[in-house]
């Protein structure tokens, strides 16, 4: 009996992966066209962090005549996944809920969700401003002026917030009309919008600072005067759910570019190692993206879940939030080795090329890394924020886009460091 105890223990131990696999199996085909929806949207995600990251490529002459400008890109990058990631996450919700209606009311979900969007853009688009030229002062870099930080910030912030709030409601309305799931579909689209087109708009800015002086400081300004204007009509406005939104997502929005100026610092000690190597500079913005977009699919999943009370709160994942775990992993896959093999043949079209191991495989073994990462704070940061009578849609998806851009970062410069291409340190 001593012998067969053992062996029964090893035969059931061999049946519970079995049976974890086809039960995650069973879910991903009845999720199957939730999968292809997401997968779809981060396949688009990466295309247009693809373009983000060509264009990061392409503004080095500009980085360098505005030095520190480069600190100030994450965070700027960052907020608008912050900010529309959370409409979305929102927008989700209440269509789950039924709560979504197409009109103008002033007390509706739509308008209410554009009344936050604008407020704020503005108040945070002054904060990330100061909050460059704060840390280049606190690392001895050489830096452009606070006004010039202000001008870039807020023209270009204002200018990417136009772009991804139209996307955002376009996106919204053409879910709730062909039947979408927004969980899938909204977050990945949304934060790759913004990675796309805060860039250009950035640069865009930068010609008021580097060719008309005064009107620089003018519009510094001005641009002062109405973002100190929307955090004070933000903080005092009648509007129950934006005001919610609002005063809950203002520590997200104090706390999270934190995580985005580190990022960049980071990554500022190997910039001349990435412009050898450009394939390396295109690919981080999908990479890091992607890794947020992931998260934010869970969160944005899990929070809908949460408010129609299919899960409960617990510090142990009930079966269904794993498998929507699963259903992250098998489009992260897929959406990693996409960014891989577009960073493998831009690197042989410019010439300087890593080979397939390093580029592939470095690529879907970093986004595997930070694929567990975002998982995990996804989970927690959504579970804990039901836990303290917090709405989990305005901080799951703002808070894991942001710690993504530092974890993302983090996992790429350790896996470039196992493979050699970049030192320790």
């Amino acid at each position: 009996m001593s012998v067969e105890q053992p062996r029964v223990r090893r035969a059931i131990g061999a049946l519970v992966p079995r049976r974890r696999a086809r039960r995650l199996w069973a879910y991903l085909l009845a999720e199957r066209r939730t999968l292809r929806q997401g997968l779809g949207a981060l396949l688009l995600s990466t295309a247009a962090g693809i373009v983000a990251g060509v264009a990061l490529g392409s503004i080095s002459d500009t980085l360098q005549r505005l030095p520190s400008l480069f600190i100030l890109i994450p965070a700027a990058v960052g907020m608008k996944g912050t900010i529309f990631g959370a409409i979305g996450a929102r927008l989700g919700t209440a269509t789950h809920a039924g709560l979504f209606e197409v009109n103008r009311k002033r007390t509706g979900v739509l308008y209410q969700n554009v009344y936050v969007g604008i407020i704020t853009t503005f108040s945070s688009s002054l904060y990330l401003a100061a909050l460059a030229r704060l840390a280049a002062l606190a690392f001895g870099f050489p830096s452009i002026s606070f006004f010039d930080f202000v001008t870039i910030s807020v023209i270009g912030g204002v200018l990417g917030s136009a772009f991804a709030m139209a996307l955002t409601i376009g996106l919204s309305l053409v879910a709730v009309r062909r039947g979408y799931d927004l969980d899938a579909v909204s977050t990945p689209i949304v934060t790759a919008s913004g990675d796309m087109v805060t860039i250009p708009f950035l640069f865009v800015a930068t010609f008021i600072v580097r060719d008309i002086h005064l009107a620089s400081t003018v519009v510094a300004a001005a641009s002062i005067a109405v973002c100190l204007y929307a955090a004070v009509r933000g903080f005092m406005t009648d509007l129950p759910m934006a005001r919610r939104a609002i005063l809950e997502m203002t520590g997200v929005i104090v706390l999270t570019p934190l995580f985005d100026v580190a990022a960049g610092t980071l990554v500022e000690p190997h910039i001349h190692r990435f412009a050898v190597y450009p394939a390396l500079l295109v690919i981080l913005p999908p990479l890091v993206s992607n890794a947020g977009a992931l998260g934010g699919i869970l969160s944005s999943r899990l929070s809908s879940k949460l408010h129609l009370g299919v899960i409960e709160p617990r510090a142990w994942p009930e079966p269904v939030a794993l498998l929507d775990s699963g259903l992250v992993f098998v489009s992260g896959l897929f959406a990693f080795l996409a960014v891989g093999t577009i960073g493998y043949v831009y690197g042989l079209f410019r010439g300087h090329s890593l080979g397939a191991g390093v580029m592939i495989g470095g690529t879907v073994l970093t986004g595997m890394i930070a694929t567990v990462i975002s998982c995990l704070v996804g989970y927690y940061v959504a579970i804990l924020s039901s836990r303290f009578g917090l709405d989990p849609d305005n901080q799951s998806v703002p808070v894991i886009t942001s710690v993504m851009d530092l974890a993302g970062v983090v996992s790429f410069l350790v896996v470039l460091s196992l493979l050699g291409v970049v030192t320790h340190g």
